[in-house]
């Protein structure tokens, strides 16, 4: 019997089961198994599972897959809670330096509380008819609607990922606005297939298209999600967005072992 020995970290409720695989005993090419360690009633229950590997340069590697046990595309809150762990693991102390699936990224801890984690700079934020696309390390489609709280976000969510985007699909976020900057965001994430309390890259993106839409001219951009706030900062150039910070918690829910 194989035993598993995990932690679960959570960003704003956006939850991940962490294993430290820097011995590369990990099967991670076992779908199945990702995926049933993510599952909410038969494994230990997440919106993803990452791994923590050792780096030839970088303070680690950070290896993402989403619940359907996909290795995916870059994961904000994922990527803070990684550097949590990293920290709990002596790993790092208040800054790293990690590679992603997107490429480096630096980050810093701010308290026992809060990490900020740069992500990666977006040259296009694509204006279309109705809705804002634009890929923050993960693709995503931001439109605004009104009362936010009583919007269907599964079934439009759905729709949207499937219609738009086809197989490969895209998150998709809808947001209200509260004042000149501050945002509420709900997302539908791909991958998960179903409404998460929060997502990192998205609240980046949402960010990013309200300011290239003159929802706000803020350089820094307050998110409110179901599973807390989160904060943006960037610098606005003509080639893009830059120095892009994602703030918001990263905590260590509990660790324990798994048997299969």
């Amino acid at each position: 019997m194989n035993t598993i020995h995990f932690y679960k970290y959570q960003g704003t409720g956006n939850d991940f089961v962490m294993i430290d695989n820097r011995q590369l005993t990990f099967s991670k090419n076992d779908t199945k198994l990702i995926a049933h360690l993510c599952d909410r009633k038969f494994g230990i229950g997440a919106d993803g599972l990452i791994l923590l590997e050792d780096h030839p340069t970088a303070h680690f590697k950070m290896v993402y897959y989403n619940a359907d046990g996909q290795e995916s595309t870059m994961c904000g809150n994922g990527g803070r809670c990684l550097v949590r762990f990293a920290q709990f693991l002596e790993i790092i102390t208040d800054t790293a330096t990690f590679e992603a699936i997107d490429g480096m990224h630096h980050a810093r801890v701010v308290d026992a509380t809060f990490i900020s984690l740069q992500m990666s700079d977006v040259n296009e934020v694509r204006v279309e008819d109705g809705y804002v696309f634009t890929d923050t390390g993960s693709p995503h489609h931001v439109q605004l609607t009104e009362n936010l709280a009583a919007f269907d976000v599964y079934e439009q969510g759905k729709h949207l990922r499937h219609s738009i985007y086809g197989e490969t699909g895209s998150n998709i976020n809808f947001v209200e606005v509260k004042n000149n900057d501050t945002f509420k965001v709900r997302t539908y994430e791909r991958g998960v297939e179903d409404e998460t309390l929060s997502c990192g890259t998205g609240v980046t993106a949402v960010a990013l298209a309200m300011h290239k839409t003159n929802q706000t001219i803020a350089n820094q951009v307050t998110l409110e999600t179901p599973g807390g706030n989160l904060k943006v900062s960037f610098d606005s150039q003509e080639s893009g967005y830059k120095n892009i910070w994602l703030t918001g918690p990263a905590l260590q829910v509990f660790k324990g072992t798994i048997q299969l």
